[in-house]
């Protein structure tokens, strides 16, 4: 006879209203679609875009980092997407004295250095000071341990990074990491071998340095912090200022959910919200991001959800769905930031639980 469990799923909102600029049907030839199949269809839509030079006398890439990545402190500064130093924007590269332009997919991964499309693609480059951007180098996206100090330039102190002297890794400061996992798997669809273009993957093996292969991982940790830091207000207004420029949108943060339809099978997390240490029995669910402030995902491996409610502290019924499917994506932006439980019954009637707290 099984032992029937309740399901309990606390889960934290925060209040932070996202707005963004996507056109009117961008992503319509996508609708309903997984797999190779969406990564494909992606790749015709965000593909063609306006390429500029890396550097020249007219609008160059320098120009656009100071508009996409200005400090929203200081808009004469730009903020170093791993050190977090704000830099003097008009100043630039001014003979290693300024600031440079960050590679995320490090542009050794493939040797496209600076070329004009994929190594000037301006949703891959970020502001950075110019001693960091040489320590990350092309170093693998992992969990590091130590953290990074500057140590020379104009601007130098600690980071909020970590690298390693042992292993060839590199880990963002915590606001970053997902923007990071998105612009990496943004370039492994838009550059996908077509009218000689390279042919950029993910992949989950650890790259020396000497290695030039058009890859990059580490993809189940990129996957994981794409899924642990959402999108955020900036990165939306980041992705708008791009698509401005440059006429092609990055589709990851405009649809966080792609990554899951694309890369879930392969790399994603059998769990992601659940703490297996605090499980009795194995789970039936996978419910991320956590926490969330735009949407929720809840998916099933076995019975189909057939009640899913959404309870605040007080005990007071916020939402109630009945999807009628091992899948539920929930929008909750209207939601107050706070604590909730999420309650599921599957289509047997069982309702199995686990408990989480979110810090």
């Amino acid at each position: 006879m099984r032992v029937t469990k309740i399901i309990t799923v606390l889960f934290c909102l925060t209040a932070s209203p996202i707005f963004s600029q996507i056109p009117t049907g961008y992503y319509s030839s996508a609708s309903g679609l997984v797999g190779d199949t969406l990564k494909d269809v992606l790749n015709d839509i965000i593909d063609g875009h306006t390429e500029f030079t890396y550097t020249s006398s007219s609008m160059d890439t320098w120009d656009v980092l100071k508009l996409a990545d200005k400090d929203p402190a200081n808009s004469n500064n730009v903020i170093g997407i791993y050190s977090a130093f704000s830099m003097n924007g008009p100043l630039e590269y001014n003979s290693a004295q300024g600031w440079s332009r960050e590679h995320v997919w490090a542009k050794s991964r493939g040797n496209f250095g600076t070329s004009r499309g994929v190594g000037t693609d301006l949703h891959n480059l970020h502001a950075e000071d110019v001693s960091t951007n040489s320590a990350r180098s092309n170093r693998n996206f992992d969990t590091a341990t130590t953290q990074y100090i500057d140590g020379s330039g104009n601007y130098n102190g600690a980071t909020p990074s970590y690298t390693s002297s042992s292993q060839w890794f590199w880990e963002p400061r915590d606001e970053m990491k997902g923007d990071v996992a998105r612009v990496i798997f943004y370039m492994s669809v838009r550059y996908e071998g077509e009218n000689g273009e390279l042919d950029l993957e993910l992949t989950d093996s650890l790259l020396p340095s000497s290695s030039q292969l058009p890859l990059h991982g580490n993809a189940r940790t990129l996957y994981n912090w794409h899924l642990n830091d959402t999108v955020s207000v900036a990165e939306r207004s980041r992705n708008d200022t791009i698509y401005k420029y440059q006429n092609n949108r990055n589709p990851f943060v405009d649809h966080p959910e792609y990554v899951r339809d694309i890369y879930g099978a392969t790399f994603g997390p059998r769990t992601v919200s659940i703490k297996e240490s605090e499980i009795n029995g194995e789970s039936n669910y996978i419910i991320y991001p956590n926490p969330t402030n735009s949407s929720l995902t809840v998916e099933s491996d076995k019975e189909k959800i057939i009640e899913l409610l959404v309870i605040d502290r007080k005990g007071k019924l916020v939402l109630k769905l009945q999807p009628l499917s091992n899948r539920v994506d929930i929008n909750v932006e209207e939601l107050k930031s706070g604590m909730y439980f999420l309650k599921m019954k599957d289509s047997m009637g069982k309702e199995d639980t686990y408990r989480q707290l979110i810090q």
